[in-house]
């Protein structure tokens, strides 16, 4: 097991095949959560997603908000269940998506999917108050209309984890170990 240090956006791609299952990993950057309605109007709507997602980490996330003056402050920031975005697995890869962030994993497919393309990272459940300190601000936040949980957040994080490599870009899962 290996710890990785990764910036975010993904600039090099080889940085993925570094990534083995069970390496523990940490972004700084910037992250953005995505869950069901979001991908939906994505991916079945048609809609032009409102942030670049090429070289993206998505995090699969509801995060809980309050409203501040000048916009919102992030009180916890927890994965949501991953196979729920399953179907969209090759859609997202396919737009230039490098880490996905989630919990459950990502369906039987996704090793076949990801490989060479992108990676999985499992966010330990329990850990929504330790990721909510690695969230330095809320850049942006995108489809309110979708509700609070549902909307694309843009957050800038610094050493966001720990992260676990559950599939990894050679084709390796960590159920499968």
């Amino acid at each position: 097991m290996t710890e990785h240090h990764l910036e975010v956006p993904l600039e090099k791609e080889e940085r993925l095949t570094e990534l083995e299952v069970g390496d523990v990993v940490y972004l700084s950057g910037t992250i953005i959560t995505a869950r069901d309605k979001a991908h939906q109007r994505i991916f079945e709507e048609g809609e032009e997603p409102p942030v670049d997602l090429e070289g993206a980490a998505v995090f699969h996330a509801g995060p809980v908000v309050r409203r501040v003056d000048d916009g919102y402050e992030l009180v916890v920031i927890g994965p949501t269940t991953s196979t729920r975005m399953a179907k969209y697995l090759e859609d997202i890869v396919d737009a230039g998506v490098k880490l996905i962030v989630g919990k459950g994993g990502m369906g039987p497919d996704a090793p076949e999917v990801m490989k060479d393309r992108a990676v999985y990272l499992t966010a330990p459940g329990g850990c929504a108050a330790l990721l909510a300190e690695r969230v330095k601000s809320i850049r942006e936040v995108h489809w309110l209309d979708l509700g609070v949980p549902e909307a694309i957040w843009v957050l800038e994080v610094e050493e966001f984890g720990p992260l676990i490599v559950t599939v990894d870009a050679h084709g390796n899962e960590l159920a499968g170990e």
